[in-house]
């Protein structure tokens, strides 16, 4: 199992409330599986993706990732957690304006030990893979939407993670857009990938090998596409 979280609790607390946004969540993931987070808005997706990418822990509950428990662990160790297992597709692209497309998909390689010859390979695989090896030299203003979050999928997956965490990759992009970067993730996953996707698009959904709906920091389903 790649993935385990157990009775998974988020409180957020201030000095009048306290606002549970996280329910006992019990979650696992296997290795190459396509898993779809669907939800209503403040239903608690947002904070389960981050606790899944570890930028926020949990109040409570255990999150094991390769056996290893991930709840104890300090900052730093984290960060290079992070850097060395985890790639991140978001909705904005993310991508730096007065960077070339090819220096932002190299910002992922950061602070790892890998030598300039294999970076730019690296750049070279992920950006051919996501068909926009023709755009390398440009800007991300030069750039569609399209392109760019297939740049910002280039960056995600270049430093060859465990796991690649979508939070609404279509959710920017029109409908033909939206499918091609649908395609590159379905190839990604038939390839080995392992990739959780929050999503408001039951077609995209239905796209992943399985949908997991939350409802006020609950899971209340979980379904295999099978089904």
């Amino acid at each position: 199992m790649l993935i385990e979280l157990s009775h998974i609790q988020r409180l957020y607390r201030s000095e009048e409330v306290e606002t549970s946004a996280l329910h006992d969540i019990d979650f696992s993931v296997k290795t190459s599986e396509f898993v779809a987070i669907m939800g209503p808005s403040g239903c608690g997706k947002s904070t389960f993706l981050n606790i899944l990418g570890t930028i926020d822990r949990p109040t409570s509950g255990s999150y094991r990732f390769e056996e290893k428990e991930l709840t104890t662990l300090n900052e730093a160790t984290l960060a290079a957690f992070r850097r060395e297992n985890l790639g991140y597709i978001f909705q904005n692209f993310n991508l730096i304006d007065d960077l070339t497309i090819e220096r932002n998909i190299e910002l992922a390689l950061t602070y790892r030990n890998i030598p300039k010859s294999q970076r730019r390979e690296r750049i070279a695989w992920a950006m051919d893979h996501v068909g926009i090896a023709h755009r390398a030299k440009h800007y991300p203003s030069q750039l569609s939407g399209g392109q760019q979050q297939r740049a910002a999928i280039a960056r995600a997956i270049v430093g060859k993670p465990k796991l690649i965490l979508a939070d609404e990759p279509t959710g920017n992009l029109d409908t033909e857009n939206g499918s091609q970067v649908m395609d590159i993730l379905q190839r990604l996953n038939d390839e080995g990938a392992t990739i959780i996707m929050v999503t408001h698009s039951p077609g995209h959904a239905d796209l992943a090998g399985r949908r997991v709906d939350i409802l006020d920091g609950r899971i209340v389903l979980s379904v295999s596409a099978a089904l």
